[in-house]
């Protein structure tokens, strides 16, 4: 699958530099040719794993040298594609670029290397009264979800990642390495390169090292749950919270199809109807109290009924089962079965329309799917499934997508709120942005070293994923 030679000279000058952290076993590059996506699995020609920051400077050094593709890659929890290396070279891996480095409590602030994990991070943070927020639900690193600027289900409250990183190291093709951002909580000095790199999914550097923002922990908090009619109706309820400035802690709603499925995976007996989850925080028990109430109210207008209340953290867990398990349960009930998780990101006005919209479309094409919705924040996935080998069904599935697509984009919204794009969405890309593509083009090539220019080669392989030069490996 390789569009280069890997020649022996350059597995020469990699094996004598990194010695047992420079492998070509089988069984590894396998491990690095997928990530979560559907999307066909291309082996490396090596794996890389990087200790330090050091490392990932004189791999990407000798990648210039020898003209070898590189892929950056951590926990591997990618959606779309991102992590397979579909011309071969280098996987990158900067998992063991695992510490924190350095917790400020009086200035709320972390710095943290790559591969720190969001959940190992807040394991951390907790004896100092403190946590990040952003939680896309795997144990994903911090350098990964700056790289596809990942979100989740605290985003309606405190923001995507690149709202909550400050600062950034990075190493850019060739070995420089780059400052970017300040750990300063603003700053109106030049362009934000920071915020190009979050987001880039690694097409114009590896990041090596961040500084987070973080937040004290809520004093008190409390969980609600109602059940709704519809799907839209459970939607409409989320803006119509949203619009009451509650500043809800997290918004979910998931579809009748999905409580069955937990029903059946844990044995419960939850009403099967669509379902939104509600969590708010409040600095004293009379704010959440009335904050609670006016939810309650909201509910009641919008069709909720069946309204449940909880207020410890092991009550809490125990309401949020069914949207924790959600996945899982699908995913079970469905065994043989291929998976495709999508992402749609919609003006909150609009995400009723956009959701009845869709349940409609599965409707007539007779197409079993499942919604889960950050829906504070206009953010839903519909996860399809069907048999691997079944074309017809896979082609019915991609063209609901595609409508699914061309109805965000009308409605001015996004092909995708915190997947990214990697090989899966690259034509996405293309009628979202248009135009703008040739300039994402000429960002990238100012990254890139001057003597990749002439021969015409992207030098991290991610640019070709996005810029649509690479034959898309979906089924």
């Amino acid at each position: 699958m390789s569009h280069f030679q890997f020649t022996s000279q350059a597995q020469t000058a990699f094996q004598s530099r990194f010695a047992e952290q420079f492998t070509v076993a089988q069984a590894v590059r396998e491990q690095h040719g997928r990530d979560e996506s559907r999307e066909a699995p291309v082996l490396p020609d090596a794996v890389l794993f990087a200790h330090s920051e050091q490392d990932v400077i004189d791999a990407l050094r000798l990648a210039d040298e020898y003209r070898v593709p590189v892929v950056p890659w951590s926990a591997g929890s990618s959606l779309e594609g991102q992590l397979i290396p579909v011309h071969g070279g280098i996987s990158l891996d900067v998992s063991g670029l695992n510490r924190v480095l350095d917790v400020q409590p009086g200035s709320f602030q972390a710095t943290v290397q790559a591969g720190v994990t969001y959940p190992e991070l807040n394991r951390q943070l907790r004896r100092e009264g403190l946590f990040f927020p952003v939680d896309p639900g795997a144990e994903a690193s911090l350098g990964g979800m700056a790289s596809t600027n990942a979100s989740g289900t605290a985003a309606v409250r405190y923001g995507t990642t690149r709202d909550n990183v400050l600062a950034l190291r990075a190493v850019l093709p060739g070995g420089e390495v780059v400052n970017l951002g300040s750990r300063a909580r603003k700053t109106a000095a030049g362009y934000d390169l920071r915020g190009l790199f979050i987001g880039a999914e690694g097409t114009l550097g590896v990041i090596t090292e961040l500084t987070v923002r973080l937040y004290p922990l809520p004093g008190h908090v409390a969980a609600l749950r109602a059940s709704f009619g519809s799907i839209e109706e459970g939607a409409a309820c989320a803006a119509l919270l949203m619009g009451a400035a509650l500043q809800p802690e997290r918004l979910e709603l998931i579809d009748a199809g999905e409580i069955a499925a937990v029903n059946e995976y844990l044995g419960r007996d939850y009403t099967m109807a669509p379902t939104l989850w509600m969590e708010f925080a409040a600095a004293t028990e009379e704010a959440l109290a009335g904050t609670l109430a006016l939810a309650g109210e909201l509910c009641s207008e919008s069709g909720g009924t069946g309204l449940e209340a909880a207020y410890t953290e092991a009550e809490r867990a125990a309401l949020w089962e069914a949207r924790h398990k959600a996945y899982y349960a699908i995913t079970a009930r469905h065994p043989g079965h291929a998976f495709l998780t999508t992402d749609i990101c919609v003006p909150l006005q609009q995400l009723p329309g956009m959701v009845a919209y869709t349940a409609a479309l599965c409707r007539e094409a007779d197409v079993d799917a499942s919604l889960v919705g950050h829906v504070g924040d206009g953010n839903f996935h519909m996860t399809f499934h069907a048999a691997p080998d079944d074309a017809g069904r896979w082609q019915t599935i991609h063209g609901i997508y595609d409508r699914m697509v061309t109805r965000a984009l009308e409605c001015g919204g996004t092909c995708t709120g915190e997947h990214g794009v990697g090989l899966h969405k690259r034509g996405h890309l293309a009628r979202q942005h248009g135009d703008s593509l040739q300039l994402m083009r000429r960002v990238k090539a100012a990254f890139d070293p001057p003597r990749h220019h002439e021969s015409g080669q992207d030098f991290l392989e991610g640019a070709l994923r996005l810029f649509g030069t690479v034959p898309n490996q979906q089924v």
